[in-house]
């Protein structure tokens, strides 16, 4: 009797070891013992740790490693820390990936694509402005220089009308809060930026309308440093897919990261962000993404 016992134990301990050997070797064998982790638009541990600090531990989980924050003041610090290998994991957004990447041989890892992620321009819901080649000679007001959602996408609508910032139409980065009261104001013709942002926006005694919406924008996205072993990439990629829903159960749970809610954890490439490629061309910056 004890030895069908023992039998029985040896036999779960081999089962058990065979998928934990399994689960490594998925990994492969340069698999790190810890991960460095960003996120390019918060500045200082406390801030990651607050509105990051519940993602970090449910991707330890995820990933069976040991996950630390390593804070950095802009994306460009994060691209310097990628290309001197101080940090493993970026949390980073759309324009600042292509940047990232055109400096570093990043590789995307996972995207979140996030409910009702577009650009929109608005007008005064009094205005004669009817669609997009009325802003002509016009003054658009816009969130501030590269940000996905409040300069590109906004941007990206107006060339597709054949209007080119200033040449077609003048430019002012006021924020987004700050760029609305222009609007409302009369100080502007028209406001671009986050459809999001905008529904959250209320001035008193003062009504907008939509006159155009993009088609839903690129991700943003965690990259992953060239430093670690591409089947090491490959089996974070497949274990986050395999555990999504508790990941991005654990990311809205930051203070600052409501903007996730609703949002899902889906495979990216990087020809995603080809968009983003294309207005800088188009306004000149191309410098930044070579």
């Amino acid at each position: 009797m004890k030895r069908r016992h023992f039998l029985g134990y040896s036999l779960y301990f081999i089962v058990g070891c065979s998928t934990t050997t399994t689960r490594n070797n998925e990994l492969g064998k340069n698999k790190p013992d810890l991960l460095r982790f960003t996120v390019t638009d918060e500045q200082g541990l406390e801030a990651l740790e607050q509105n990051y600090g519940k993602f970090r531990q449910a991707l330890e989980e995820v990933l069976e490693t040991k996950i630390e924050f390593v804070p950095v003041e802009s994306y460009i610090a994060a691209v310097v820390a990628f290309q001197s290998n101080q940090v493993d994991l970026i949390l980073t957004g759309p324009s600042e990936y292509v940047v990232i990447h055109a400096r570093t041989d990043a590789l995307p890892l996972i995207a979140i694509a996030r409910q009702d992620y577009y650009s929109i321009i608005v007008v005064p819901e009094q205005s004669n402005i009817q669609s997009l080649n009325q802003l002509s000679g016009k003054t658009i007001s816009l969130k501030k220089p590269g940000s996905t959602s409040g300069h590109l996408g906004p941007t990206k609508l107006l060339l597709d009308a054949g209007l080119k910032p200033n040449v077609n139409y003048q430019v002012m980065m006021l924020g987004s809060q700050e760029g609305m009261e222009a609007l409302a104001e009369g100080k502007v013709d028209a406001w671009g930026g986050s459809k999001t942002d905008y529904e959250g926006y209320k001035i008193s005694g003062k009504s907008f309308r939509e006159i155009e919406q993009s088609s839903p924008l690129p991700s943003d996205l965690i990259v992953a440093s060239d430093f670690l072993d591409p089947k090491v990439v490959a089996g974070y990629k497949k274990r986050i897919i395999e555990n999504k829903d508790q990941l991005i159960e654990a990311l809205v749970l930051g203070e600052e990261t409501q903007k996730y809610k609703g949002s899902r954890l889906v495979p990216v490439e990087d020809s995603d962000y080809d968009i983003i490629r294309d207005v800088y061309q188009a306004i000149g910056e191309g410098e930044l993404i070579r």
